[in-house]
Order: C-alpha cells, then structure tokens, then sequence
C-alpha cells in the first residue's frame, strides 16, 4: 500500500431472496455482510468481491440439485467465479439455517454468522473432505468467528 492511500475494502453484496430472513432474523443481511468481510480480511482478500444471497429453503434445494445432484435443501452453497476480483455467490437457506441453530442450542444470528464464514472459505478454495483439509478450513473458521465475538462451532466434536 502507499502512503497516504487508505487500504482496499471488499465489496459484499446481500440480497434478500425470502422476506422472512428480516422476520426471523432481523440485521440478517448486515450479519452475513460483516462475517463475510471478517473471513476476507483474515485471509488478506481485501479487494475482493462477493455476493450473499439469503434465500430459502426451496431456492436452495433447487440449486442443490440442479448443480450438485442433491434433490434436498442444505444450509449454504457456494458457487466459485473462478475469476478476481468477484470470488462467487453464498446462498444460505432459512429454514434450514433456523433449524439447525436450534438443534444445537445456538443463536441463529451465530450460526448465520458461521455458515456465511463457511462459504466464503470455500469461495477461496479452501474445502473439508479430507481430514487434514478440514483441519486447516476449522482453524481458520474458529479464528475469525472468535474475532466477531462467536464461541467455536467445532467445540463439542472436539
């Protein structure tokens, strides 16, 4: 950076696809923005681009299957642009989102946070299916989430 010029700002779009996010979850879209930007500054990305979507669950189960063969709703997808600065899309699921917080005890706006943390990870190539992957995805997760004020997700598997 040179002096004098103020430092580079990722861009993070929110679009609301279900209006049911600002009913049961108010300050959903400035969450998912701010955990968006956190996982992006950790990683030094700070010119980077990014689109969340926060839709349903039958928006996503559509995408779900049509994109990875999986003719159910999950809680987020990423889609990789393969091209800077716009790194992809993160699409979360409502009702799936909501469910999954409450079954394990946690605020939703929490495991929002989490999950927007997940995806844009993924948007950056990082992935969780073999052990040492995901290993160095959870440290990375668990850092920023604990930089934004959220207990470490991965704390009772541990």
């Amino acid at each position: 950076m040179s002096p004098g010029r103020p430092p580079a700002t990722a861009t993070v779009a929110v679009a609301e696809l279900s209006r049911r996010w600002k009913r049961c979850l108010p300050g959903a879209g400035r969450l998912a923005r701010r955990a968006a930007k956190a996982a992006l500054a950790a990683v030094a990305e700070d010119r980077a681009e990014v689109s969340l979507a926060l839709a349903d669950d039958d928006a996503v189960r559509a995408l779900n299957r049509d994109y990875r063969g999986k003719d159910e709703p999950t809680n987020v997808l990423s889609f990789e642009s393969g091209e800077r600065p716009f790194l992809g899309d993160v699409i979360l699921a409502l009702e799936t989102v909501l469910a999954e917080a409450a079954d394990q005890g946690k605020p939703a706006a929490d495991h929002l946070t989490h999950l927007v943390v997940h995806g844009v990870l993924h948007l950056l190539g990082h992935d969780h299916e073999a052990p040492a992957e995901a290993r160095r995805m959870e440290r990375v997760e668990v850092e920023v989430l604990a930089g934004l004020g959220v207990p470490d997700p991965y704390e009772l598997r541990r």
